[in-house]
């Protein structure tokens, strides 16, 4: 379990308080500048909460090593930077320095487990012809699917990803929202900031809801994104029309 402890952080969070079980696809939504981000960031450990903790499994994340960590979580932020131009697969295998021993300078040469982890997650992201490419020349898309396939090298036990459908054609984000649904049907956690409201009703199997930093929902997709919180929330005025996992939005 992953949990979110009474979180409060500057102006962003106040007093945000969440239960998330692993095997579900949990999506944190809300309008801009509601604290999602802020949120994942506490839970993934990269933020200490000014009151307040991050717990997962009841032990405080912050007591946690930075290896135990990595291993543990998998974080994707909104906005990644890669500090210099190397290759796809280059890359990849940056997820797996949770698993090596020792210093980065002095790591081990990567072994049996690193290499199949690193095809894995080459071939989930469909990245194999693109491997030696620097990321200098991939496309928006391109580039977001080998930062994914970086989490997933890493075999985390939670996947933490902001926004990660951002930069994706309609294929690809498909692609990968049925990748998480494996992830998660694998016992595995997958908290997902989602600002596509009709993907995270059609596809997590929770939703928390945000507004200026306080929880308003948090439950199944029909009750979170319920037209009264639509209307509390994002103030529109809509109704949700299809039936149950093709559902669409259409503003009145």
């Amino acid at each position: 379990m992953l949990c979110a402890d009474n979180i409060t952080l500057g102006d962003r969070l106040d007093g945000v308080s969440a239960g998330i079980a692993p095997g579900r696809i949990t999506a944190i939504c809300g309008p801009n500048g509601a604290g999602k981000s802020s949120l994942l960031s506490v839970l993934a450990g990269l933020i200490a909460p000014d009151a307040g903790a991050a717990e997962l499994d009841t032990t405080p994340i912050a007591d946690l090593s930075p290896r135990a960590r990595a291993r543990a979580i998998g974080y994707l932020p909104q906005t990644p930077e890669v500090a210099w131009d190397v290759t796809v697969e280059t890359l990849v295998d940056l997820g797996r320095l949770a698993w090596r021993g020792g210093p980065l300078a002095k790591r081990r040469s990567g072994g049996a487990d690193d290499a199949a982890a690193i095809e894995t997650a080459l071939d989930a992201m469909e990245l194999q012809d693109l491997r030696t490419r620097p990321l200098s020349r991939l496309s928006g898309g391109e580039r977001s699917r080998a930062l994914m396939a970086r989490v997933l090298a890493g075999a985390p036990q939670w996947i933490l990803a902001d926004e990660p459908l951002a930069n994706l054609d309609l294929a690809h984000q498909l692609a990968l929202l049925r990748l998480l649904r494996r992830e998660a049907d694998a016992a595995r956690g997958v908290v997902l900031v989602m600002h596509d409201l009709a993907l995270a009703m059609n596809h997590a199997d929770e939703v928390l809801v945000l507004d200026e930093g306080r929880r308003v929902a948090l439950g199944e997709p029909e009750t979170a994104l319920s037209e009264n919180v639509l209307r509390e929330v994002w103030g529109v005025d809509a109704r949700w029309v299809g039936e149950p996992g093709s559902r669409a939005l259409a503003l009145r």
